[in-house]
């Protein structure tokens, strides 16, 4: 928040970035960061301090000094985010605030600073069984690329979005589109993401997904199989055969080891898939937005004929259930072998709500993932690969925007963090394009200044409250007008 010097009709050029904004007075540059506020450069959102003296959790409580007292704070009860704190760029200079504090009779440092990250996308977890789409799919936002489907999971489905072949190695309205869809999805916004070949499906971090208009509720109990599992000795004397229809593994009671450990007796069912073991089958029907997340609406589809050699026999009673217990159907065979219609019977309903009450709720889950390398680290010590060396070892501790985050093993800083555990709105981006991130290294003061940290710009946090952050005009790339050359 230094005077810069003046150029271009009054405008003065910010060095937040590597894009250099000349920003006239009253405007905010082109990331809506940084502004011009009488002729210097200011950070337009306020450093962000979490209140964990909250009984309800952590409280979220912007730097404003009008809004502290002056009394002496538990340095253990706030915690200084990076939100709002602004950025190293050009990354020789120290982080904005290395806060030194307290805890628990230990002198600690918290190195916090907006990373502006290239390397970083986020992967998405989708409870449904609902197919949306094959895996390797690929995923756009108003038609441009901006990720792919990866991996099915137990009862939800993946997407790997972002990443800098997405960010920097395509078209420009693939960066900027692919930008502004991580941005809005770490910020927990809706976002409608269509999948080549599949479904659209609108996300948004810690509510249900949406997927072809349908509003998911719940998360599959299990797979067939592992439904028949828990709860066979449930149905046991009241229905004759159990189908759970299911994408993956449809079971069958009446043939499967939990059936036949109660004594089931065979009914000579037949099912149109391929038999993995006893009572367990795959591709019973092509995945998609129908029963058990196949492409069915009538499940007798995926029968065959009934064998009466094997205990087929007219008036026989057959349930029908999805792995949600959404969908469900009672048959019974008529003097043809064939499945007739019936109302559910009363004495089956507890059953089929069993398996609803034990599905969890469909969710979106949306994590942050950045390789916290290059120059940044410069920020935190003068010896980057030092701090590299410290997170591996677990002495220096990583947040995102106050949420703890995992740190992959191997080389380099490689994190990934929950969304729905940051403050609202803590990221940003930068037209580079690439995304700002809060970043925050806390690791005891001894061995911040063993790795070559900045220790002599640690500041106490009341001090930060008191005073904010600022650097002098000559840690600025853009000198005053006296010093420039």
């Amino acid at each position: 928040m230094t005077d810069q010097p003046r150029s271009r009709a009054e405008k003065i050029r910010c060095d937040a970035c590597p894009v250099m904004c000349y920003i006239a007075e009253g405007r905010a540059g082109a990331c809506d960061r940084y502004a011009n506020q009488g002729g210097r450069i200011v950070r337009c959102d306020p450093l962000t301090v979490l209140d964990r003296r909250i009984a309800k959790g952590d409280e979220v409580r912007p730097f404003l000094k009008a809004e502290w007292d002056g009394r002496l704070i538990h340095d253990d009860d706030l915690f200084v985010t990076a939100v709002g704190a602004g950025t190293t760029y050009p990354d020789y200079k120290p982080a904005p605030f290395i806060v030194s504090r307290e805890v628990d009779g230990a002198d600690f440092v918290t190195v916090v600073t907006e990373a502006i990250f290239s390397y970083c996308g986020v992967k998405v977890k989708i409870d449904t069984d609902r197919h949306l789409g094959p895996e390797g799919a690929v995923i756009r936002v108003g038609g441009e690329a901006v990720g792919l489907m990866i991996t099915s999971e137990y009862g939800s489905q993946m997407m790997s979005l972002g990443g800098v072949d997405h960010l920097t190695g395509g078209s420009k309205p693939e960066g900027r589109i692919t930008c502004d869809t991580l941005m809005r999805l770490c910020n927990r916004e809706a976002v409608e993401l269509a999948v080549d070949g599949g479904a659209t499906v609108i996300v948004q971090a810690g509510l249900p997904p949406i997927v072809d208009g349908h509003r998911e509720e719940r998360m599959r109990v299990g797979c067939g199989s592992a439904t028949i599992g828990m709860f066979a000795s449930q149905w046991q004397g009241l229905v004759e055969e159990v189908v759970v229809v299911d994408d993956h593994i449809t079971g069958v009671v009446s043939e499967h080891q939990a059936g036949k450990v109660l004594g089931w007796p065979d009914t000579g069912i037949k099912i149109n898939g391929r038999r993995s073991t006893p009572g367990r089958y795959f591709q019973v029907a092509e995945p998609g937005l129908g029963w058990g997340g196949t492409d069915i609406t009538d499940p007798l589809t995926i029968l065959g004929a009934w064998n009466p050699k094997k205990g087929a026999h007219p008036g026989l009673s057959l349930l029908m259930v999805s792995t949600t217990g959404e969908q469900y159907g009672y048959y019974v065979l008529d003097a043809d072998l064939v499945p007739q219609p019936y109302p559910l019977p009363e004495r089956l309903k507890p059953s089929v709500d069993l398996i609803a009450e034990n599905c969890e709720p469909a969710l979106c889950t949306v994590m942050f993932m950045g390789g916290a390398g290059g120059s940044l680290r410069s920020g935190v010590t003068k010896n980057p690969v030092r701090l590299t060396r410290s997170v591996q070892a677990e002495r220096t501790r990583v947040t995102v925007g106050g949420a703890p985050a995992y740190v992959w093993p191997g080389g380099g800083i490689t994190i990934m963090a929950d969304v729905t555990r940051m403050p609202d709105n803590a990221f940003g981006y930068v037209p580079t394009p690439a995304i700002v991130a809060p970043l925050e290294f806390t690791l005891p003061r001894a061995e911040y200044r063993a790795l070559g940290g900045h220790d002599d710009k640690a500041r106490p946090i009341d001090d930060i409250l008191e005073h904010g952050g600022e650097y002098g005009a000559d840690l600025r790339a853009v000198p005053p007008a006296d010093k420039a050359g």
